[in-house]
């Protein structure tokens, strides 16, 4: 198998969530660190228009999205699991819920003035407000963000839950073992930790500390770096997939082999356009060509993203 790359930047809490499960799963990896904010001609190089983070690279297969790249890392070392059997419908719920809603409560509660002060204060004033720009224009979209007093509410009732689950002994979120779920609540409450006096959250919780704790002890497996230059001529000089029949239902008008747009449906809302290769009811996957990169297949989630016909 094609070394494990991760594109990603210490401060991504998305990223952080992948970087512990390669912990959690000891693989060896690729560091590919990319900008925080756009441009980022490389990683468009790649994924063709998505701009989230991170973006894991095998060969010249690009994956998007933390749901589908736990999934790839999975499928790559299956033990120790990340999806319990007995647990699994009740784990993926609410990993899906706290990869949207406890992290966009987690984010508004760390971006609060001190908080902010210590995540942003190493960027001067013309950094922070490109960030800021980009950041404006990267929210764009359907999804919701709740105001400061709405993000505690629902940071608070996680911690209790949390904190009132583990006084029976548990040690993870659905019990004895690790999770998706664990991986999925980590990450946005880590940028919490990151955040100097908003971290005052959770002195009330000893034992969502301990959590922490056994969390962090998982570290982020071996991994080295690489240059983005040295990534992409990877991508170049290795084969992707090949064509796969569809096994679900496409919307009305599109098949295998249309031209198409797909882009994430709730902010980042950048398209990525290219010929539909694989659509399952877990993932759909484009093939397109760039210059430097060549020809590569980017792969997303089935679920939160939209596909349509492309003209362009």
């Amino acid at each position: 198998m094609t070394e494990i790359i991760l594109h990603h930047y210490p401060m991504s809490p998305f990223a952080e969530k992948i970087r512990l499960i390669m912990g959690y799963k000891k693989l060896r990896w690729n560091s590919v660190t990319i900008p925080p904010i756009m441009p980022k001609p490389d990683v468009i190089a790649l994924t063709g228009g998505y701009r989230k983070t991170p973006v894991l690279q095998i060969g010249a297969d690009i994956y998007c999205d933390t749901v589908l790249i736990a999934r790839v890392l999975e499928e790559i070392k299956n033990s120790p699991t990340l999806y319990p059997t007995r647990n699994a419908i009740a784990s993926n719920a609410a990993a899906a819920w706290a990869d949207q809603n406890l992290f966009v409560a987690s984010v508004v509660w760390a971006s609060q003035p001190e908080g902010a002060k210590v995540l942003f204060g190493h960027l001067n004033e013309e950094q922070l407000q490109a960030f800021r720009a980009d950041r404006a224009a990267f929210r764009k979209g359907p999804a919701l963000r709740p105001n400061l007093a709405e993000a505690k509410v629902l940071l608070i009732d996680t911690l209790q839950k949390m904190e009132t689950q583990f006084e029976t002994g548990a040690k993870f979120i659905m019990g004895d073992g690790p999770s998706i779920t664990d991986f999925s609540y980590y990450h946005g409450l880590w940028f919490i930790l990151r955040a100097g006096p908003a971290a005052d959250i959770f002195d009330r919780y000893p034992r969502v500390h301990d959590w922490f704790g056994r969390m962090k002890a998982f570290g982020h497996g071996e991994s080295q770096d690489m240059s983005s230059a040295d990534a992409i001529a990877v991508a170049k000089n290795s084969d992707a997939m090949g064509d796969q029949v569809g096994a679900m239902e496409l919307p009305e008008g599109i098949a295998i082999g249309d031209k198409v747009s797909v882009m994430a449906a709730d902010y980042g809302q950048e398209a990525s356009v290219g010929e539909l290769v694989l659509a399952r009811v877990n993932e759909i996957a484009i093939r397109r060509t760039d210059e430097r990169a060549g020809t590569v297949v980017v792969h997303f989630p089935r679920t939160g993203f939209h596909i349509a016909k492309s003209e362009s």
